[in-house]
């Protein structure tokens, strides 16, 4: 049987890169994924939330394309009720939505600073919230966000971007002793290396990155599968790097 046969999952910031790969990931494992993304119709950068679940139901899997804004906590309520009016409940939440700005701080502006924040960090506030009672209901879960490995990278100075993915650990490793009596994993995710999404060759400031530094995303995928079959009794309130993880667990 498929691992996750029979599971919801609510990836946010599901259009392209990452979470396009956690998505496909967690379909081809057997769970029902809603793909969640602001992303409509094509933009600046590449892939909708339509053409991911495309993906995905082309490859026999159920997926449903959800319309979210991470900083509109009325966005998200809808797009997390319109994921149990589809497909039953809720079990698995990855958090995923993000932007991007490694400039130095000196340097950026406040406007990008603030949207590290409300997106980064208040976005996976609010899909949390949203999830936990569903993945309550269901009497145990599976809660992942996704971070960076730069967040322990201190010797290479501060910006926007690393501090609010740090702020989401914080965020996340204490929700796991809030969540542990619901049977709830709470876990953050991180590449081991860099993975070369459509945001990252956009706001990555041009930065060269040596072939062997690069992580494929099903990496990510794989990662994402692994946690998302955990509840409280297993892996839970830790931060994970993608290969370590994977590599531990076959």
């Amino acid at each position: 049987m498929s691992p996750l046969a029979g599971k919801v999952a609510f990836v946010a910031g599901a259009s392209r890169g990452i979470g396009a790969a956690i998505a496909v990931a967690l379909a081809e494992a057997g769970a029902s994924v809603a793909v969640a993304a602001r992303s409509e119709q094509e933009g600046k950068l590449p892939g909708t939330i339509g053409s991911v679940a495309e993906r995905i139901t082309d490859a026999g899997g159920r997926a449903l394309p959800v319309p979210c804004d991470v900083t509109d906590e009325q966005s998200v309520d809808s797009a997390i009720a319109a994921t149990v009016a589809e497909f039953g409940g809720l079990d698995i939440l990855v958090a995923n939505a993000g932007v991007l700005w490694m400039g130095p701080i000196e340097t950026t502006p406040a406007k990008r600073w603030q949207l590290c924040l409300d997106v980064n960090l208040t976005g996976v506030f609010t899909v949390t919230k949203a999830a936990i009672p569903h993945l309550r209901e269901r009497g145990s879960g599976s809660m992942i966000a996704v971070t960076t490995s730069g967040v322990t990278m201190t010797d290479h100075g501060s910006n926007a971007y690393w501090v609010s993915k740090a702020a989401v650990e914080r965020l996340y490793v204490g929700l796991a002793a809030d969540l542990r009596q619901d049977n709830i994993a709470v876990n953050c995710l991180a590449p081991s290396r860099v993975v070369l999404t459509e945001g990252w060759t956009a706001g990555g400031g041009g930065r060269e990155i040596p072939p062997e530094m690069v992580e494929p995303p099903e990496t990510m995928g794989a990662a994402a599968v692994l946690l998302a079959q955990q509840d409280a009794n297993g892996i839970s309130g830790t931060v994970q790097r993608s290969e370590s993880l994977v590599s531990a667990r076959g």
